[in-house]
């Protein structure tokens, strides 16, 4: 007999199996992102294979552990909290099932065809593809499974982020061919003897801050994944943070109360009005759940209670920031005052135990160590004509630092391969022009990354729809 969670037997066996399967998909991303981080090193002689990997595996821990959560928390809302809410164990088991078994076959695909294909992609293209699997078996909005706002947000991130890495690598290659010319610089790296100390130097604090970067955004996306498997499969304990009491949250909602009361009403747009009604409807809920008996502990309460506590407690606070903040339907000289009072209310359904983040960083840090030759081949040899050069290598992996490091301190996704993909081709158009890049290598990389999205959705979506109905 084995119970985890004060769950049965059998949750807890599948529990443990869609955490190991989480595991799975970050020890992917691992080997499957690690070239991004150790192709220039290891093209370039800089550091031996072995040595590379590992150091770049430690830096992607790290950079989980001190990464925060701000990403993976962007992941879980691409799913409205009502989608967890509204379905049954089982049915939520379908959809985590679902989403995992897509990312992971896509991901190990792409690998073995040696395609620098993105891990990003390919889990928010899961979750869509089951976001919308909820809206064909419900019958329901096409906004019901999906928070497209969110959707939004992040596929515009996605979106830009490789072609600021391509366009700030080629600039940043000309400012180094104008200003500080070394024709050794410019050379295709010689693979049988290492670079003189400070190219060496230069290529492995570049290393250590694409690793590092990509362990700040690239695992927090496991974190975010882990979680949403604990809140569907197990409400009781991962609904709420058990660190927020609830009598801080009642003190926190007559704050709240207050200055959506405040609001002129005259000031809102129909569509503000809808979604204040809402608020409104969630805040009478919450105060009717938190004037029971629940004590300091959140496990007091029922599963679906919990469930649709999280749910309402995310309305309220998306309505106060979106309109009384973002919208500045509340007055200015109040605008700190909203926050403080959120602030209980974020922290309660944004959160991870450490002994998640944990996981995931051994995880990533681990699949970092392997795997890793097919895809430098193809960032070392395949995108240009030329072979990487020191300048070129430096330059592709000073600008993903930057641009993932910026991405994570905003709270949004991006993908490592993509932005390193793009600065190289960037830089090999910085020394040589467009007729410097291999058409078929950049071609198929643009196959992949176009197919990962409507891919992974469809075929998430499918096995979502066929386990929901042969499961109810």
């Amino acid at each position: 007999m084995i119970s985890i969670f004060g769950l049965s037997t059998e949750v807890s066996f599948i529990l443990i199996a869609c955490l190991l399967l989480a595991c799975a998909f970050e020890f992917i991303n691992g080997f499957h992102d690690t070239a991004n981080a150790v192709a220039t090193v290891i093209y370039t002689n800089s550091l031996p294979p072995v040595v590379a990997v590992v150091w770049s595996g430690f830096m992607n821990f790290l950079g989980v552990i001190l990464g925060g959560t701000a990403v993976a928390m962007g992941i879980i809302k691409l799913l409205p909290p009502g989608v967890l809410a509204g379905q049954s164990d089982l049915q939520n088991l379908a959809l985590v099932v679902a989403l995992l078994l897509t990312a992971i076959v896509w991901n190990l695909g792409t690998w073995y065809l040696g395609l620098p294909c993105s891990s990003s992609h390919t889990l928010i293209g899961s979750i869509l593809g089951v976001g919308l699997g909820y809206n064909i078996v419900e019958g329901a909005s096409i906004s019901a499974g999906v928070n497209w706002g969110k959707a939004e947000e992040i596929g515009l991130s996605l979106l830009i982020s490789p072609i600021i890495g391509f366009m700030l690598t080629l600039l940043l290659v000309r400012l180094v061919k104008t200003f500080a010319y070394r024709p050794l610089l410019f050379r295709p790296a010689d693979r049988t003897r290492q670079p003189p100390w400070y190219i060496r130097t230069i290529l492995i604090l570049t290393c250590t801050g694409v690793s590092f970067s990509h362990g700040s955004n690239d695992g927090q996306k496991g974190v975010g994944l882990v979680m949403l498997i604990l809140v569907a499969l197990a409400p009781v304990h991962f609904s709420l943070n058990a660190d927020i009491s609830p009598e801080q949250l009642r003190q926190a909602l007559v704050r709240i109360h207050t200055y959506m009361d405040q609001a002129p009403e005259a000031a809102l747009t129909e569509a503000e009005a809808q979604k204040r009604e809402a608020a409104l409807g969630a805040l009478h809920r919450v105060d009717s759940v938190l004037g029971q008996p629940v004590g300091q502990e959140w496990t007091r309460l029922s599963a679906e209670a919990l469930k649709n506590l999280r749910a309402d407690l995310n309305g309220i606070h998306t309505f106060c920031q979106k309109v009384l903040i973002e919208s500045n339907k509340a007055p200015q000289t109040q605008h700190a005052q909203i926050r403080d009072a959120l602030n209980p209310l974020k922290k309660a359904f944004d959160y991870a135990p450490s002994w998640v983040v944990i996981m995931i960083s051994i995880s990533l840090g681990v699949g970092t160590m392997i795997g890793w030759k097919r895809i430098v081949k193809t960032i070392g040899e395949r995108i240009g004509k030329e072979h990487l050069s020191y300048v070129q290598g430096a330059s592709a992996e000073v600008t993903a630092a930057a641009t993932i490091q910026l991405a994570s301190a905003t709270g949004l996704p991006v993908s490592t391969t993509q932005v390193l993909s793009s600065g190289v081709a960037g830089s090999m158009v910085g020394t040589g022009g467009a007729k410097n890049l291999q058409s078929g290598t950049v071609r198929n990389i643009l196959i992949a990354w176009l197919l990962t999205f409507p891919v992974t959705m469809f075929l998430s979506a499918l096995l979502f729809v066929v386990l929901r109905l042969w499961w109810s």
